[in-house]
């Protein structure tokens, strides 16, 4: 058996997998219902029929189905090697009916052989306000299967959680034609179709947008809306924060500068900066062995700051340092970087510019990193005293695995406030943008109101 962390995974190998969602049912106890969503690669259902849970207990293929409930448990099973191939995740939610999940002890997702009974993995899921959320997820990923703990929470509910993979929920019945009311169903009824676009204006732009090519102005309009849903879901529509995006360029991530991923985790993380801060800028660090301020990213700019700056380290050379071959103005020296992890370097430097730099609104540190976590003590120290400063630190892994003390700060007691949050993901590029900021953005409202409580932000 496996305890999970949240957003860790691991792959299964059985074919005949039950989700056991358990908590600690007593009076005062919200009630909870387990419920199972079949997703395409888009990322959505294909028609209501990909929507399994009590009222319609059984998937058309006969492969996810809805297993059975008692009191504080409720069950899903999931014959792995039935689901049609267009099907590329199964994703194991759960809901709370007069209550938040905050008012469940106890809360956890049980994943099991269904064959033998066997545990094979295990997440203790945290939460507060939330009244929906996704506890983990079953997906296809070189031609086996595995399953990552999400434990993503939605404090707008089911029908917070549903327009998220395409379902549309109504949240009361048609009217009645007779005087007489007619009574509420029991569960929202849903359709399959995108939600209807937001009734409110676009975005404005932001300084510098007007000078981006036509493809990359119409994909950051539509992510600055996506980024404002993911936090309109937490009741935060409007807010401000200064954005600090972190680069890993030790010598593990070539591949993925090498193939574009890195450059594209850094245009769709622009777009969370656009929505956030209205000024048209975003501070950037790479480090690896050691690490290097960047030229601030100016939104206008983002091709030409991608070609000149999203870069991997480089080997120390020996002798006298000759200038790198090729090496343009303005460009960081990646020897001085170097390749090795060196976590907590980047860190103390990003404190420290904070610091220097106070504003009245919140920072956002966006780190991404492919692990290799190896400096745990020196870490740790760093964000414990960065506790008590108004920054919130989100960590994401690109695929590799160790990331050491970073995943175990969701449960790392000690802290005024629960300052980190991190998740790691398979391959970044196969993810939606919606369910990419979801989960960028799902800590961060709940450290806001933390912080406004202890006096870090006023």
């Amino acid at each position: 058996m496996t305890t999970l962390s949240k957003g860790a995974n691991i792959p299964v190998t059985a074919t005949a997998t039950r989700a056991v969602l358990e908590w600690s049912a007593g009076g005062g106890v919200p009630d909870v219902d387990a419920s199972a969503l079949l997703l395409g690669r888009d990322g959505r259902v294909r028609s209501d029929g990909d929507f399994v849970f009590y009222n319609q207990p059984r998937h058309a293929s006969g492969a996810v189905r809805h297993a059975g409930k008692r009191p504080g448990a409720d069950t899903l099973d999931a014959d792995l090697s039935a689901l049609e191939p267009e099907i590329d995740r199964v994703v194991l939610c759960a809901s709370a009916d007069g209550g938040t999940f905050g008012q469940v002890p106890g809360l956890r997702l049980r994943l099991l052989d269904a064959a033998s009974g066997a545990e094979l993995a295990r997440f203790e899921i945290a939460a507060a306000t939330e009244t929906a959320l996704v506890g983990g997820e079953l997906y296809r990923r070189d031609g086996g299967w595995k399953f990552r703990a999400v434990g993503q929470g939605y404090a707008s509910g089911l029908a917070g959680l549903a327009t998220d993979f395409g379902i549309s929920v109504d949240d009361a019945p048609p009217p009645a034609a007779a005087p007489a009311p007619i009574p509420p169903a029991p569960v929202p009824p849903v359709r399959a179709q995108v939600p209807p676009p937001p009734a409110h204006a676009p975005a404005a732009p932001v300084p510098g947008e007007e000078r981006l090519p036509v493809e990359m102005r119409e994909r950051l309009s539509l992510r600055k809306e996506q980024v404002r849903v993911s936090l309109s879901k937490h009741g935060l529509p409007q807010v401000s924060a200064r954005v600090v995006l972190v680069l890993d360029a030790s010598g593990s991530m070539s591949a993925l500068y090498r193939r574009g991923t890195v450059a594209g985790v850094v245009e769709r993380m622009v777009a969370v900066a656009a929505q956030l801060d209205d000024d048209g800028r975003m501070q950037a660090w790479t480090f690896a062995s050691n690490s290097a301020r960047l030229p601030d990213l100016a939104i206008g700019e983002l091709p030409d700051w991608i070609r000149l700056h999203v870069r991997v380290g480089q080997l120390y050379g020996f002798g006298r340092r000759k200038p790198p071959k090729g090496h343009l103005p303005g460009q960081i020296d990646m020897r001085t970087v170097g390749i090795q992890n060196e976590e907590q370097k980047v860190i103390a430097e990003v404190r420290d510019f904070v610091r220097a730099h106070p504003l009245p609104e919140p920072t956002l540190v966006l780190f991404f990193s492919d692990g290799g976590v190896h400096r745990n003590r020196e870490i740790e120290q760093e964000l414990r005293a960065a506790a008590d400063e108004p920054v919130f630190w989100q960590f994401v892994g690109l695929g590799q695995s160790d990331y050491g003390v970073l995943e175990r700060f969701d449960t790392m007691p000690g802290r005024r406030v629960d300052n980190v949050g991190f998740f790691a993901v398979d391959d970044i590029e196969r993810i939606a943008d919606q369910e990419l900021y979801d989960r960028v953005l799902s800590e961060f409202p709940s450290w806001l109101r933390a912080a406004r409580q202890a006096g870090i932000l006023h």
